[in-house]
This record gives structure tokens, sequence and C-alpha cells, in this order.
């Protein structure tokens, strides 16, 4: 049932609608849309950005193996021989998949300001440690490790946003923070241009250069800025400390009344089964599926498809930057788009259709230019569908499981416990995606 939009000068109380279900303690306090803007702002310049760059860092130190692996990483340790870098590519994704939902629900508990940090913290670290791996079974042990940690940051992150946002505020937030896939895609080829040309250092028996470079020190800065983040990061609106003791209980109650639950709830076998007895998060798990074997595909290999367009290895890292930037424009661009006009699928769809011909083109083609120009079409076409899909089963009515044979409207939604485990869950689906591609 679609809530009546509130008159200007204040927000309707909802606690009358959906069988008399109570928008908590503070059902009377009333608010203008000017102060609720003012929160949102606030929030979006104090948390987005933190996300963004935590992200940016859980993404890099994932793929900053591709761009090792034209820098020696491939020849030191053997790794072209009986697919081992693809296997040491699947090890992480199969590792990932299997702790989303375990994870998500250890955030539900601890809470997102200490726990996403501690995870940011332990994947800069197994980055750091795989600078010294002497060969294949330590690069797999190293990549298993990095999947414990990494598994639970992307829907760790989408849910911790929620717990911020009503349904039609959090895509074009997510676009942003998922984005910074992209970011990372871009940073990484730059980054491993100049790390892999620091001259050699360390002890005779564990020298760190080119290749080991590009883990140590992104492992390190990973390691930093999560030693950093709860510093900054809320924990809850509740919480907020750069609200007003007002803000504070406006931004809380908005969201009790849009998801009409307490933001506190603990996650039961209810909420699991609410959630996964949704058929509509399974149509957005089998699109995220479908996407996320072009996005972890092309993020690992796209140093290697460049080198093998005939580029040097400083070259190809260098011209991996600008597909990344224009799918990082473009991934933020359609998320605002689909908040303001309600609508998923037709973006999603259509941006499908571009990387589909982006593909086509790599397949026949044989002009590097020519085939350059198709990444582009890959990238921009593939990066916007992440959080798309993610947000779509997270904005939609898993309540009961019957909720699949009825019409799912934009603003239907779940509460924050069935959105936790959706979150986990749609992405653990999702990576299967990444495992096909390696």
């Amino acid at each position: 049932m679609r809530q009546e939009k509130a008159p200007a000068g204040s927000i309707k109380d909802a606690s009358s609608t959906d069988g008399g279900v109570t928008s908590g303690p503070d059902s009377e306090l009333e608010w203008t849309e000017a102060e609720e803007t003012v929160i949102r702002h606030k929030i979006d310049w104090h948390l987005v950005p933190w996300v963004t760059l935590l992200y940016m860092l859980c993404f890099l130190d994932r793929i900053n193996i591709g761009n090792a692996r034209i820098q020696g990483l491939a020849k030191d340790l053997d790794l072209d021989r009986n697919m081992r870098f693809n296997w040491a590519l699947s090890v992480f994704y199969i590792v990932y998949l299997l702790v989303e939902v375990p994870s998500n629900v250890i955030l539900k508990r601890v809470g997102g300001r200490w726990y996403l940090p501690f995870l940011v913290c332990g994947f800069g670290l197994v980055s750091l440690c795989t600078a010294f791996v002497k060969d294949f079974a330590g690069l797999m042990t190293a990549r298993a490790f990095l999947g414990v940690f990494e598994g639970g940051a992307m829907p760790g992150m989408a849910f911790f946003l929620s717990c911020f946002y009503k349904r039609n505020e959090l895509l074009f937030r997510m676009g942003i923070y998922v984005s910074a896939a992209s970011i990372a895609g871009a940073f990484g080829g730059l980054l491993a241009t100049a790390l892999s040309r620091i001259p050699a250092w360390g002890a005779a028996a564990a020298k760190i250069h080119t290749w080991r470079n590009i883990f140590f020190f992104e492992g390190l800065v990973t390691i930093i800025v999560g030693l950093i983040a709860p510093i900054w990061m809320p924990a809850s609106p509740h919480s907020a400390w750069f609200l007003t003791e007002r803000e504070r209980k406006i931004a809380a109650e908005r969201l009790v009344r849009e998801h009409k639950a307490d933001p506190a709830e603990k996650v039961t076998w209810t909420d699991l089964r609410r959630a996964i007895f949704c058929i509509h998060n399974y149509t957005c798990a089998f699109g995220f599926f479908l996407i996320n074997i072009t996005v972890q595909g092309l993020s690992v290999f796209m140093p290697t498809i460049l080198n093998d367009l005939g580029w040097s290895s400083t070259k190809a890292q260098l011209m991996s930057v600008p597909p990344y930037v224009a799918a990082c424009l473009v991934a933020i661009a359609i998320a605002y788009a689909s908040d303001k006009t309600h609508q998923r699928g037709i973006w999603l769809a259509s941006f499908s259709c571009l990387a589909i011909i982006g593909f086509a083109i790599l397949r026949w083609e044989t002009k590097p230019n020519i085939r350059y120009m198709a990444v582009y079409f890959v990238t921009v076409g593939a990066f916007p569908g992440g959080p798309g899909f993610l947000s779509w089963a997270m904005n939609s009515k898993s309540s009961s499981p019957s909720a699949a044979h009825k019409r799912l409207h934009f603003s239907d939604s779940a509460g924050p416990a069935v959105r936790a485990v959706t979150s986990g869950y749609v992405v653990t689906l999702g990576t299967i995606g990444g495992i096909v591609a390696t």
C-alpha cells in the first residue's frame, strides 16, 4: 500500500496505516520538509564519503592481483601453468560468498561503526601480507583470507546506508559508494604503475619489489584508513554526533515511519524466511549474478585484456583508467535518475544492452582502437547494474512468503532485520558470477 504523501511543512504520521502499526516513541514528533532536507545533507557529507572510501579500498585490494600479474606476479609464482591464476581468483569468490549472510547478521548485532572498519583493517592486513608470499600455495591462502574479510563489506555497507536513508534516497547513495569500484579500477592502474617502479627494499630474505610493492603499500594505506574510520563514522541516526538532539530524533523517526519497524530489532529465523522466500529477491540476485560475471571478470582481467592488444604493461595499466572513470560517472548518473523516476528495471535493461554491444565488438573486431572503445561500452553498460539490483531488492517488500504473489510497489519495504539478510544473500548469489568469470 502506498503511503499518502505528507503535506508541505510536516511529515504525516504513519502510525494509523497498515493495520495500526505504531511508529515508535516519537510518534507525535513533527518536522518540516526543509528540516529533513538539512538532516539528509548532513548525513550525506558525514557518511557517504567514508563508505565510498572504504569500499574503494575494498575493491582495490581485491583487483590489484590483476595489476600485479603483468608486473611479474605470474612469472615469479608460476601462475600461468594449469590455470593457477584463475584458481587464485576463484578461491577468493568461493570463500567470499560463504561469509556474506553470516557477516551481515553479525553487523546487525555489533553495528557498522566498528564492524565495517574491522573488516577493512582485516583485508588491508591480508593484502599487505600478500607481498611476502613465496609460492602458489601461499597466494591461495592469502586470497582465501581476503575473501573472509571482504565477503561482508559490500552487503554490509549497503545495509549500513539503508539504516540512514529512506527508500527513494537509497540507490543514489549506493550508486556513489559502489562507483568506488570504478574509482578503484582507475586508481589501481595509476598506483600499480607508480608502486611497481619503487626500487627493491626490505630484508635480504624478503625483498619487496615490483608487484610486491603493490600489495604492501595498498594494504598499508587500507589499514590506516580502517583504524581512523570509527572516529568519524556514526553508529546510527540516534547517535550521529554531527546532528543536534532534535535532528537525531527526526533522523531516527523518519525511518521508523518509513519501514514501520524498530531499527534495533534482532535478526530471527522469521526474518530469514521472509527474505529468502521473496521471489523478487531472486530476480534481483539473478540479475546481479549476470552483471557480476562482467564486473568482476573485467576488474581482474582488464590489464591483461589491454596488454593483449599489443601494449606494454605500463601503457596497459594507464589505459585502464579512462573506462573506469566513465563507468563511475555513468553509474552515479543512472542511480540519481533511477531514484528520481522511481524506476529500476528500464535503466538496468537499457545499459545492459550497451554492454552486450561492447562484448560483440570485443569478440569479432581485431583493431586495437576499436576493441578499446568496446571496453568503454562494457564498463559503462555493466557497472551501474550492481547497485541497481541490490537496492531494488532492499527496497522491495519481503515481509511474507506470500509477498511474491503480490504486485511489488517501489514504496513497499521490509524492516531492518529482513533488509540485513536480503543484502547479504542477494550479494552471495551474485558473487557466484565472480566464480563463473574466473
